[in-house]
C-alpha cells in the first residue's frame, strides 16, 4: 500500500461520498435504525482508496468511512490519462470490466465505478458492470481490478524480458 513518507494526512487528497443506506436492526425491543456510507478519496496522479463505515447518524457515518479510505490507499498505474491493459475486477457476485480508452472518450461507467476512477486520475476508460449491482460490491470490484494493474516494466521484469521484447 503506502509508507510512511506517503501519509494521508499529508497529501492533497480529495474526498467524496458515493452513497448512504438506511439500514434496520431488528432486535426484541423493536427496530434500531442505523445509516452507512460508502465515500471514496484521491489525489487524481494515481492514488485512491474506498472506504465503507457505519454508525447511528449520517455525519458519523461519513466521517468514519472517510478515516477508512484513508486508510486503504493504494496506487495505480497510468498510462496518457487511461489504464495500461484491459483487466476484470471481482468480489463477492460484482464484476467489473475496466477497458483502456483513446484520448477524448472520458469516463462511460456507473456511478460508483465513475468517482473512483476521477479520483484515480483515469480520464479516459470503457467499463462495464456485469452481475450484481450492489454499489458497496461494485465499488469493491472496481478496487480489486485496479489493484490487479501492472506496467509493461513490470511485466517484463516478471518474465525476464525486456519492454521491446514484450511489446512485439
Amino acid at each position: 500500500m503506502l509508507n510512511k513518507e506517503n501519509d494521508p494526512e499529508s497529501l492533497e487528497l480529495e474526498e467524496r461520498l458515493i452513497g448512504i443506506n438506511r439500514v434496520m436492526r431488528v432486535r426484541k425491543g423493536g427496530r434500531t435504525p442505523s445509516f452507512n456510507a460508502l465515500t471514496a478519496v484521491g489525489n487524481r496522479e494515481g492514488l485512491v482508496g474506498i472506504g465503507f463505515a457505519s454508525a447511528k447518524d449520517v455525519p458519523s457515518a461519513i466521517r468514519k468511512s472517510m478515516v477508512d479510505a484513508k486508510k486503504n490507499l493504494v496506487r495505480i498505474p497510468l498510462v496518457d490519462g487511461t489504464i495500461p491493459h484491459q483487466i476484470v475486477g471481482y468480489f463477492k457476485a460484482s464484476k467489473v470490466v475496466l477497458r483502456p480508452a483513446r484520448p477524448g472518450t472520458g469516463i462511460v461507467a456507473g456511478l460508483a465505478t465513475r468517482v473512483i476512477l476521477e479520483f484515480a486520475g483515469v480520464r479516459n476508460v470503457l467499463t462495464k458492470r456485469i452481475g450484481s449491482r450492489n454499489m458497496k460490491n461494485t465499488a469493491e470490484a472496481t478496487m480489486q481490478g485496479l489493484k490487479s494493474l501492472k506496467r509493461i516494466e513490470e511485466v517484463a521484469r516478471l518474465r525476464g524480458k525486456t519492454v521491446e521484447e514484450i511489446r512485439g
